[in-house]
Formats: structure tokens, C-alpha cells, sequence
């Protein structure tokens, strides 16, 4: 049996080489052959990227997506410097425009007391001469005239700018419009606790109570404060 087996092995290794020299004769390589396996690994190598080909890209991808931010993070900073810059600039002009606001508030009211004023310098003016002339009387009628005409004008500029005058006879005492001086006993005809005489005049502008009214309040009793 083992003199049969090994004839048997023989014979397949015969078979083998006879097979393998006649492939290598044709230029053929064997299935399982080293150079075989050489080319087959060749094949799979060329067909897959070698392993340091990944991380290369993915670089290059970090590298271009921190280009991209950093160029986002620079356009950002500078419209961030012009917006700052542009709240800068509105605040002091914001700042100017309420100090010159203070300042030039009052100019039309002013430019209309002037006019006041001229009319107060030529009454002036006209008592000046006639006291030398010595005519008393016609001195008095131009006194007279100037200043209703004085108090005309000053009416109108208060009106113009919104100041009104407070006439509060006969009105409830109020004590954010009136200043109580004393008390008086209530009148034929005056109710008690309202305003029997006026003292001071007050003023509003705008219906704001600039200046209180000095008054005197009649009362029921013959007391006196």
C-alpha cells in the first residue's frame, strides 16, 4: 500500500511540472503562481487609493473651509467697525443737535421781544425830547401811546410763542396754578375758596404752568392768615 501511494505521488508531481513547463513555454503564469499574485495585488492597489491619499483631502478640505471663515470673520470685523464708526458719528451729531437746540431754542422769541424792545427805545426816545421841550402834557399822550402799544405787541409775540396770561378772579383755588398770599372774607357775590384778588399774574406756555399766580382766596370767616 505505501510503495502504491508514493508511485501514486509521483506521478501527480510528474503531471504538475509537465503542466507548469508547458505554460511557462506559452508565456502563461500560473493561477497561483508569486508573479501571479504580484499582479493581482498590482491590480487592487491601482483600482483603490492608497491609504494616505484620504487624509490628504480631507486637509485640504479643512484647509479651504478655514479660508473661507476666515474671510467671513474679516468681512464681519469690518462692518462691525463701520457700524460702530456710523453710531459714533450719529451721536455727536445727535449731541450737537440738542445742544444747539438749548442754544438757538428761543431765537424766534427773541427775534420778536427785539421788536419790543424797539418800540420801548423810540417811547423812550420821544419823553426824552418833549421833557425838554416842557409840554407836560403832550409828553403823557406819547407815554400813553407808546406803551399800549408796548403792551399790544407783547400780547401778540406771547400769543404767537404760546404764553398765556392766568386771569384766575372768580376761578376755584388751585394750588398748582395758584400761590396763596392771605385769605379775605368772601364778598357780596364771591363764593368761598375761590380767587377774590390777583397779586402776581401767572403765566403757562404750552398749557404748562410756568409761573403761579400770587392770589388772595376768599373764606367764610373774618380770620386773616
Amino acid at each position: 500500500m505505501a510503495v502504491r501511494s508514493l508511485w501514486a505521488v509521483r506521478r501527480r508531481g510528474q503531471r504538475l511540472l509537465a503542466w507548469s513547463t508547458a505554460w511557462e513555454s506559452r508565456g502563461w503564469l500560473l493561477p497561483f503562481s508569486t508573479a501571479t499574485q504580484r499582479t493581482a495585488g498590482e491590480d487592487c492597489s491601482s483600482e483603490d487609493p492608497p491609504d494616505e491619499l484620504g487624509p490628504s483631502l480631507a486637509e485640504r478640505a479643512l484647509r479651504i473651509k478655514a479660508v473661507k471663515l476666515e474671510k467671513e470673520v474679516q468681512d464681519l470685523t469690518v462692518r462691525y467697525q463701520r457700524a460702530v464708526a456710523d453710531c459714533e458719528n450719529i451721536k455727536r451729531r445727535t449731541q450737537r443737535c440738542v445742544e444747539d437746540a438749548k442754544i438757538f431754542g428761543i431765537q424766534s422769541f427773541c427775534k420778536d421781544l427785539v421788536e419790543v424792545a424797539d418800540i420801548l427805545e423810540k417811547t423812550t426816545e420821544c419823553i426824552s425830547e418833549e421833557s425838554e421841550l416842557g409840554d407836560q402834557k403832550l409828553t403823557l399822550e406819547k407815554v400813553f401811546r407808546g406803551l399800549s402799544l408796548l403792551e399790544a405787541k407783547l400780547k401778540s409775540v406771547f400769543a404767537k410763542h404760546g404764553l398765556e396770561k392766568l386771569t384766575p378772579i372768580g376761578d376755584k383755588y388751585d394750588p398748582h396754578q395758584h400761590e396763596l398770599i392771605c385769605h379775605v372774607p368772601a364778598g357780596v357775590g364771591v363764593q368761598p375758596g375761590t380767587v377774590a384778588l390777583v397779586r402776581q399774574d401767572g403765566y403757562k406756555l404750552h398749557g404748562r404752568t410756568i409761573r403761579l399766580a400770587q392770589v388772595e382766596v376768599a373764606v367764610e370767616s373774618q380770620r386773616r392768615l
